[in-house]
């Protein structure tokens, strides 16, 4: 067998084991939630205004709420393997569409976001290492740790009231300007347009991350020996560093990346509300405070596979980078 079929093999294998790790996330998704005070009834009961015993039983009837635990989880769990995530009762419609409505402006954000702190992390590593304990070495430290102290709404609130508001280069929110009914690449701008601040708000967190460990390692290798043996041979520097070293150093980057992508997630629920971008952070943010659990738990269903996704891809990608790495 080819490495092709070794690779779509070891695929094969791997997606088949994320099903019971999926199931096993999702039991302990719905018991969490579960111990969390209040329910949809509570919600409903107190916008109307009316808590009567009769409301309350009327309101868990139809949602199911009063049925034991274990009915509850047997049902979801029988829904879930025919991907009926069930229905939301804040925004009257089915949780797998509401879902897949917001999941493209937030890989809009995500994508961009990840590409960008990893990319531009990874570079600012590689400089400082190459200039220890010198100027350059200094400043990205410093701005590195700068980033990733600051919060994250403290950033996205200051980039508006600079760049927005004072002066006027760039949207305060929304992901298309309202009205405009724009199409083709003018629409693809004006989304682009309000992307900038978002992208870059959330960007500066993990590029911190990124920095700090690609500095790391590539300290880390510096003083191996097979980088000794390059020298020995004669390679220069640069060689040595672009073709060996970096190759090496990249690996545990690429391994944070792959498990911090579902925890951007958790990052974009707060530079979603800043910027009022219509994403799944803003949903989230929404269904806690209305004890949505069936969207609450659809949200973290999709986080879960994306977590898995994302790993699968790092190890495929692992035996690209370093060709010690087999799949089998």
């Amino acid at each position: 067998m080819g490495l092709l079929g070794l690779r779509l093999r070891y695929i094969t294998r791997r997606l088949l084991q994320t099903i019971p790790m999926i199931l096993l996330v999702v039991v302990l998704n719905f018991l969490l939630l579960k111990l969390a005070p209040g329910d949809a009834a509570d919600v409903l009961a107190g916008e109307a205004a009316s808590a009567t015993p009769e409301y309350m039983t009327l309101i868990r009837s139809k949602f199911g709420l009063d049925q034991p635990a274990h009915v509850q989880l047997f049902k979801y769990l029988k829904n879930v393997l025919v991907l009926d995530l069930g229905h939301s009762f804040r925004h009257d419609m089915p949780v797998l569409g509401l879902i897949l409505a917001r999941l493209g402006p937030t890989l809009m954000l995500m994508l961009p976001t990840v590409v960008l702190a990893v990319g531009v992390g990874s570079l600012l590593g590689l400089f400082a290492a190459s200039r220890v304990n010198r100027l350059r070495d200094t400043a990205i430290t410093v701005f590195s740790l700068v980033s990733y102290a600051t919060p994250l709404f403290w950033v996205g609130l200051m980039f508006i009231l600079l760049f927005s508001l004072r002066l006027g280069w760039f949207p305060t929110s929304g992901m298309e300007t309202i009205g405009a009914f724009r199409e083709g690449w003018d629409r693809v701008l004006d989304i682009t347009h309000h992307l900038v601040l978002p992208v870059i708000t959330l960007s500066l967190f993990y590029l911190a991350l990124y920095t700090r460990l690609m500095r790391a390692a590539m300290l880390d290798h510096a003083r191996m020996d097979y980088v000794t043996t390059a020298r020995a041979k004669g390679l220069t520097e640069r060689r040595i560093v672009f073709k060996h070293v970096v190759r090496n150093a990249v690996l545990p980057v690429v391994t944070m990346a792959g498990v911090q992508f579902g925890s951007l997630l958790g990052g974009s629920v707060v530079v979603e509300t800043v910027f009022g971008w219509p994403g799944l952070g803003t949903l989230i943010f929404e269904s806690v405070f209305a004890r949505d659990l069936n969207l609450l738990l659809g949200i973290f269903l999709l986080s879960a596979v994306l977590v898995m996704l994302m790993n699968l891809v790092v190890d495929v990608l692992y035996s690209f980078l370093d060709p010690r790495i087999e799949v089998r």
